[in-house]
């Protein structure tokens, strides 16, 4: 009884490893590849988890923001995604670089043609921006999530200071200080553009490596599953020995 019992808890204990693990990688999120440099331009990758076991998503939807209007995203194609932008006319112009801005990108939308996200798998859709502003810390991306039993996952609560992470938090983008280097580089200086595409050219390698960091993160949560069950091996084996002699 007692040996199953070791064993029971052994078996719970590398359970609740991979639950606590889980939810860090559970919502859409957004990353720079590279840095996301303020007056810059970047690549971005929006990443969709599939948080269900019996559906696929078949959508995403991603809200650029209208305070810090984005002259130029261009995203990348996805293989078996349709993906469709769409430009509005701001409610104010907005003047950038002393350009003034009156339309801006603010929808990006991809849909698979296929069997999209399925169980068990993510999808990076990656897209080129710029400028970024040079007068925020951050930029917020509302995403809406869809699946192919149509339910709809809406990632647009705003993380408020000193509280905690909202159930659906939107995707947030960080930026960095600006710097001397090209990542660093206004809408106003000729390399701009440049530095989108070279940033774009990267975004398949880029892909590579992130694949690399999520196994290596699952082969140290499993890795740490079966210290515990291993550890409650040997303290069973420890007792048994100590009763044995006793007897």
């Amino acid at each position: 009884m007692k040996a199953s019992r070791l064993a029971a808890a052994g078996a719970v204990a590398g359970t609740a490893v991979l639950v606590l693990s889980a939810p860090a990688f559970a919502h859409v999120s957004v990353q720079p590849e590279g840095t996301a440099a303020k007056g810059g331009y970047a690549v971005v990758d929006f990443k969709v988890p599939n948080e269900r076991d019996n559906a696929s998503t078949t959508k995403l939807e991603v809200t650029f923001p209208t305070d810090h209007p984005l002259a130029s995203v261009m995203p990348e194609p996805v293989q078996g995604w349709d993906i469709e932008v769409t430009k509005s006319t701001l409610d104010k112009p907005v003047e950038l670089h002393g350009e003034k801005i009156t339309e801006a990108v603010t929808k990006v939308t991809w849909t698979a043609d296929g069997k999209g996200v399925q169980p068990g798998y993510f999808q990076k859709f990656p897209v080129s921006v710029g400028a970024l502003p040079e007068d925020a810390d951050e930029l917020v991306f509302k995403a809406v999530q869809t699946y192919s039993d149509k339910e709809v996952v809406r990632w647009i609560e705003i993380q408020q200071e000193g509280q905690e992470e909202p159930e659906n938090p939107a995707p947030v983008l960080q930026l960095s200080d600006a710097e001397d280097d090209s990542h660093g580089t206004s809408a106003g200086d000729t390399d701009g553009a440049d530095d989108a595409e070279k940033a774009a050219a990267d975004t398949t390698a880029s892909s590579g490596d992130s694949s690399s960091d999520g196994t290596d993160t699952t082969a140290r949560v499993l890795g740490i599953a079966g210290i515990v069950v291993g550890a409650a091996g040997v303290a069973y084996g420890v007792l048994a020995g100590r009763r044995r002699s006793n007897a």
